[in-house]
């Protein structure tokens, strides 16, 4: 029987993340361009430059000591830098995504090099960051020589449920950024964890029951938690943008989308490709991400799927051992 005592371990104090040292390199509105600070001498002269979602926040990729792909990438010789979207305001509900990639990752490029020294830079995009980041590549890409995208949705087809519930049938998504302004973290959140019920609602209890138990240390298991709570709103104007044009029409996919007044063609992108999808993941099925590597023009294009989830896939308990040493030994070969 689990006692009051050991009940109160899960909700204990705030397990500390996102602690790997960083400065700001630059700023435009809620935007941060962060740079963090070497551990070890640079051995690789292109910098890499994390582009984040929309969606929750950034420190999933540096979670916590010992589990921070941030942290493996510069104990790697790596010049490591982020974007992170901040937490918008309610005057940020008329947010586009033609402004955050035609305008904001632009110049925060422009800082990055600035700040490197580097002209050529490699871009690794997280789930919708992915495809921001490939739009982005497609429209600016001098100075691009790497795109590695992971978990990243590109045919919108084939998004599974969330293709059903986005369906314009079930889902006005203009009506919805008109009624809350900015769409809440909250209920993004619950509809995450809506496509798996049982495993978010009933395995999960069970797991920490089980750990909590057996007298296990749920630091790990908490840093993860406040992670998959801790939610930002999503500027209502850019969510509607992304279930219209995405999910709706597929436009991307076609190469009919227009950001920032011009056609994003996949097709423009050179750079070499890493495409990383999870087996496992319920978010972005692999049939939603493989279909880049046949529309870029990359000489230079490879295709991956790991055994593991959405999120596991980064940050899960057999990163460290799958995914974190493929993306070295890919990068080591390409940024010098």
């Amino acid at each position: 029987m689990i006692t009051a005592e050991q009940m109160a371990l899960i909700d204990g104090e705030t397990v500390p993340t996102g602690t790997t040292p960083r400065d700001v390199v630059w700023t435009r509105n809620k935007t941060v361009l962060y740079r963090y600070r070497p551990t070890t001498g640079r051995r690789h002269r292109r910098p890499v430059l994390f582009v984040y979602a929309l969606i929750n926040r950034p420190y999933i990729l540096d979670l916590r000591p010992g589990n921070s792909f941030v942290r493996h990438l510069l104990d790697d010789g790596h010049d490591v830098y982020l974007i992170d979207w901040g937490r918008c305001g309610w005057e940020d509900r008329g947010l586009t995504l033609d402004e955050l990639v035609t305008g904001h990752i632009p110049r925060a490029v422009e800082r990055l090099q600035r700040a490197s020294g580097s002209d050529g830079y490699t871009a690794f995009g997280y789930c919708m960051g992915g495809t921001m980041a490939a739009a982005h590549a497609a429209l600016r890409p001098d100075g691009l020589v790497n795109l590695i995208t992971l978990t990243t949705p590109i045919d919108f087809s084939k998004a599974a449920i969330h293709g059903v519930w986005t369906d314009r049938r079930h889902l006005d998504a203009d009506a919805v950024a008109r009624g809350f302004g900015n769409i809440p973290g909250e209920l993004i959140g619950i509809g995450s964890k809506m496509l798996r019920p049982t495993a978010n609602f009933v395995d999960v209890h069970m797991a920490v029951a089980q750990m909590i138990l057996s007298g296990q240390d749920l630091s790990s298991w908490r840093a993860m938690n406040q992670w998959v709570n801790d939610g930002v709103p999503f500027p209502g104007a850019a969510f509607a943008q992304w279930v219209g044009d995405f999910y709706q029409r597929n436009l991307l996919m076609a190469g009919e989308l227009e950001l920032g007044g011009r056609r994003v063609d996949l097709g423009a992108i050179t750079a070499s490709l890493l495409n990383i999808a999870g087996v496992k993941d319920h978010i972005v099925p692999p049939a939603m991400a493989a279909p880049l590597n046949d529309l870029v023009s990359s000489d230079d294009r490879e295709y991956l799927e790991l055994p593991a989830g959405h999120v596991g896939l980064l940050a899960g308990s057999g990163a460290r051992d799958r995914m974190w040493p493929l993306v070295s030994e890919w990068l080591s070969t390409r940024s010098d």
